[in-house]
């Protein structure tokens, strides 16, 4: 029976089998399992076993192989398990805890903003921020000698190094020019917001930036009313605000409306009572707005006498401000950790 006590011998030895990496377990299955491993040896020198002996033997030949298959393969699962935490691990990261960051404030009114005009009918529209004198004001009933063409307000852009003459590429100074690419892109009814970054020539402060965001919208179509804009403007401030809030809306001039209005809204902070913030008058000013002025729609190919619609326009830093009480513009485009991590539960 030297045969069974190699067999037992064998299986003990697999039973306390070790490896300390892969290369040393290649070795055991080499060892063990190859065509010249022990194992086989013994497969070899089952056949001269007698008749009678060969079902008991040939069933611990079978057990032997089986479990030393299945610890190799015990084995090669860990180390590959190890390897693949080596793997997932990155050694060029600090030790210390990565903070998770937050989403900007702007972009959180911006949506909210969006969501808001989404639930009646409004879609995003959007338009390049490098743009032509055309889309910016031609279009929009801006006269040539009108002021915010002037170097000192728009930033334009010079075709050639050193040219100092005028040109009519230009850094966008609103959102409008959106709308009067959907104008003459798209046929009424149209119903659009136009969010993105405008850029102005002023100088940087805590109440003026020389980029900012906006928020317009636009809508065109038949027998559109002054009402019209007035409830749609009436059904945000009360979405943003709170069911509250009230508005008002002031005589105002702008070129590509007419009638123009100023809106103000009760003060959130005195609920209209008059505060510092308001100063003292129980209003905050927030937008402007108004009917589309005829010569938009013709410039745009639009019939003024079957059609007709409101404009309304918006600053997202304003509206933040209101919002959050942010006194200060230049804190939104510094990065400073501080400020955002105000936001995180936002």
């Amino acid at each position: 029976m030297a045969l069974k006590d190699n067999i037992q011998s064998l299986l003990g030895q697999v039973q306390e089998m070790k490896a300390a990496n892969a290369e040393e377990l290649e070795a055991l299955r080499i060892k063990y399992l190859s065509k010249k491993g022990e194992i086989t040896a013994l497969f070899n020198e089952f056949r001269t076993v007698p008749s009678d002996q060969k079902r008991e033997l040939g069933q611990l030949l079978n057990q032997l192989r089986q479990e030393t298959e299945g610890r190799i393969n015990e084995l090669r699962e860990q180390f590959e398990a190890k390897q693949a935490e080596a793997d997932r691990l990155d050694l060029t990261r600090t030790p210390d805890p990565i903070a998770l960051g937050t989403r900007h404030p702007l972009s959180l009114v911006r949506e909210e903003i969006e969501d808001i005009f989404s639930r009646i009918g409004f879609t995003i529209a959007q338009g390049p921020e490098v743009e032509d004198d055309k889309h910016v004001y031609g279009m929009l009933n801006f006269a040539p000698e009108h002021p915010a063409r002037d170097m000192q307000d728009t930033f334009f852009i010079e075709k050639e190094k050193g040219v100092q003459k005028p040109t009519d590429v230009l850094l966008r100074s609103h959102t409008s020019s959106v709308q009067t690419r959907v104008m003459t892109s798209q046929k009424p009814p149209i119903r659009v917001l136009c969010p993105g970054r405008v850029y102005r020539n002023e100088a940087i402060s805590a109440r003026a930036h020389c980029f900012f965001h906006q928020v317009e919208g636009l809508y065109i179509d038949k027998n559109v009313s002054f009402a019209d804009l007035r409830e749609a403007l009436l059904y945000f401030s009360k979405e943003m605000f709170g069911p509250e809030t009230k508005i008002r809306l002031r005589p105002s001039y702008f070129p590509f409306t007419e009638p123009s209005a100023e809106m103000d809204i009760s003060c959130n902070i005195c609920g209209g009572k008059g505060c510092s913030f308001c100063k003292g008058t129980g209003w905050v000013e927030i937008l402007g707005c108004g009917m589309v002025d005829p010569n938009v729609l013709e410039a745009c190919g639009i019939d003024s006498k079957e059609y007709s619609g409101y404009a309304f326009g918006m600053g997202v830093e304003r509206i933040t401000n209101l919002k959050y009480r942010v006194k200060d513009l230049r804190l939104f485009s510094e990065n400073d950790v501080r400020f955002l991590k105000q936001f995180e539960s936002c």
